[in-house]
Order: structure tokens, then sequence, then C-alpha cells
């Protein structure tokens, strides 16, 4: 099972891609999260979402292999 992880705007900048595939040993966006500020130290100080397969959730979200996941900035919009 696979994880397509994406990555916009400073997640983008601070992971130095727009894209991944990580095999998912991971149960719950929380320990996706975890993984991910660990291994990209510069998503640490941002205040991002996570949205798996284009709805935002929660850290509590069970993951169950092949979802899509975007690492979504704050927005901006007037």
């Amino acid at each position: 099972m696979t994880l397509k992880i994406k990555y916009f705007g400073m997640t983008a900048e601070a992971s130095g891609k727009e894209g991944e595939l990580l095999d998912n040993k991971y149960s719950s966006v929380q320990i996706l999260r975890k993984e991910l500020l660990n291994k990209y130290p510069g998503l640490i100080k941002m205040n991002f979402k996570i949205a798996v397969n284009q709805h935002i959730v929660d850290d509590n979200c069970l993951l169950s292999g092949n979802e899509e996941i975007a690492l979504l900035p704050p927005f901006a919009g007037g």
C-alpha cells in the first residue's frame, strides 16, 4: 500500500518537493504528521492542514492505504 503525498505552497518549499510516494506504515494522520515533521524540520514551525482524498481531516483520521495526502498551508483570501 502506498500513500501519495502532495505538498503545496510553503510545505513544498520546506520539503523541497511537490510530491512523493511513501509506503503506508502509518495507521493515522497523527503518526504520518510526526514522521513528516521529523523528515522535513522546516515544517515544524508551519501551521498546515492535512487533507486525505481531498477532505481536510484532523490528526485522528485513520489511514488504510492508497490514500492521497495533501499538506495545505494556510489560505489567504478576501
